[in-house]
């Protein structure tokens, strides 16, 4: 256990504190579940930078890191789908780019191989449209459905940048196949 991967356990563990966080206020402006939410985001960029810079990168947080980013994506589509703020279709959307890349990974996984992606700018712009759409919608500012249109574009780049990543992937072989 390393400190990248205690950040991202302390990632896991803000999910229910972010639900929590969203259904506690009753304000439409739900600025604790958004401070939450950033404040994960934030140990997710310390995690990535420690594990990189210091050489600290493990297969349990590679396992881990993109575990804990998805779960907490699917919270926050979660309760902003039940609060009216996002529509399924989005949110649809955005889960099915996620399962299609866990499956896809699955799929290599159970070949004996593992899928690389190269990390890109590409990603990191979608990462960023990703939180603004969601800090408007969550604050329901300047009103509740605009942070729709940034959402959508946000689900076009994501495919976009997908398509990128999969077009740039290197397929290894690892030990052994597994049955």
């Amino acid at each position: 256990m390393n400190v990248p991967n205690l950040l991202t356990l302390l990632r896991l563990l803000l999910i229910p504190c972010y639900v929590w966080s969203f259904y506690a206020t009753a304000s439409p402006h739900k600025i604790i579940a958004l401070c939450v939410l950033l404040f994960a985001g934030l140990t997710d960029v310390l995690d990535g930078y420690i594990a990189r810079t210091y050489k600290l990168e493990t297969y349990t947080g590679q396992l881990l890191d993109p575990l804990a980013d998805k779960l907490m994506m699917v919270a926050v589509l979660f309760t902003l789908i039940a609060s009216g703020r996002v529509p399924w279709l989005v949110a649809g959307l955005l889960v099915l780019r996620d399962v299609l890349m866990i499956l896809g990974a699955a799929f290599f996984y159970f070949q004996g191989k593992r899928a690389v992606p190269k990390a890109n700018v590409w990603g990191k712009v979608t990462t960023c449209f990703y939180y603004l759409a969601i800090c408007s919608s969550i604050l329901a500012w300047p009103n509740l459905q605009s942070g729709d249109i940034v959402l959508w574009f946000t689900v076009g780049l994501s495919y976009v940048t997908t398509i990128r990543y999969v077009l740039s992937m290197e397929i290894i072989a690892v030990r052994r196949r597994v049955y």
